[in-house]
């Protein structure tokens, strides 16, 4: 079967694994071409990108850091010129700088934090905004933010800054939502709970599911599919009529 962009280009930021790789797999199958942008992990985004071709879709590897203005610019000119109209976004990358309690947190990791996880997802909309506005001849489109349960549980004496840039993404969806509301953009946020990806090996502590299992009602992590089930449920037509929303995707943590 043809996955033909009857759906628009879809941007996944920091999609060359975890829940943006899940995202990108998923969105493909809904019949999107796939921006599939990677800051590291080359190798793994053109793994995706041959695999979803290799469905009949459409997708493309590209490289940007999402922390860096022009990059930001350069992706989304690229996707638009290389798969065609921007319909979606999905502002995935996002970083944690390691554990570390507020009282030995560095200036440094809390601004690489901010960087990604905060002014990269608000450049990000930004782009997508700007092609996607009927207020500015778009044809309309969605975006969601990929938010944390850390917002509302403050991850004491793990990392507190992560959790608070996940605050600051939670607002930025409610507040853009409102903004555009009316330009035929509806912008959501799905927050994960503890899920099964390198993330956490990747941030010093590979135990940390197992450690924190206890701690979710259904006793068990969530797995990247899952988490992008919701996402493509909210960027689709039967999310029609939600905007500004920070769905819970926790368990019940």
């Amino acid at each position: 079967m043809s996955h033909e962009s009857a759906q628009g280009t879809l941007v996944v930021t920091g999609a060359s694994r975890g829940i943006g790789a899940a995202v990108a797999r998923l969105g493909a199958k809904h019949g999107y071409a796939v921006a599939v942008n990677f800051s590291t992990g080359g190798r793994e985004a053109e793994r995706i990108v041959a695999d979803i071709r290799a469905g009949g879709g459409r997708a493309l590897a590209v490289h940007a850091d999402i922390s860096r203005e022009e990059a930001i610019v350069n992706l989304f000119q690229t996707a638009e010129r290389e798969l065609g109209p921007i319909q979606g976004l999905v502002n995935n990358a996002g970083i944690t700088a390691g554990f570390a309690r507020v009282e030995d947190v560095s200036a440094e990791a809390i601004e690489k934090v901010l960087a990604v996880n905060v002014t990269g997802a608000i450049l990000c909309a930004r782009e997508a905004v700007r092609r996607m506005s009927t207020h500015r001849g778009g044809a309309g489109g969605a975006i969601v933010n990929i938010s944390s349960r850390a917002a509302h549980t403050g991850a004491a004496g793990e990392w507190v800054h992560y959790a608070a840039s996940k605050g600051a993404v939670d607002s930025f969806t409610i507040g853009l939502a409102r903004e555009v509301a009316n330009e035929g953009i509806r912008v959501n946020a799905v927050a994960p709970g503890l899920t099964d990806t390198g993330l956490h090996a990747t941030s010093g502590e590979p135990g940390r599911l197992e450690r924190l299992r206890g701690t979710i009602p259904m006793a068990r992590a969530g797995m990247p599919q899952e988490i992008a089930a919701a996402v493509l449920w909210l960027l689709s037509p039967a999310a029609s009529y939600v905007t500004g929303a920070v769905l819970a995707v926790g368990g019940g943590r």
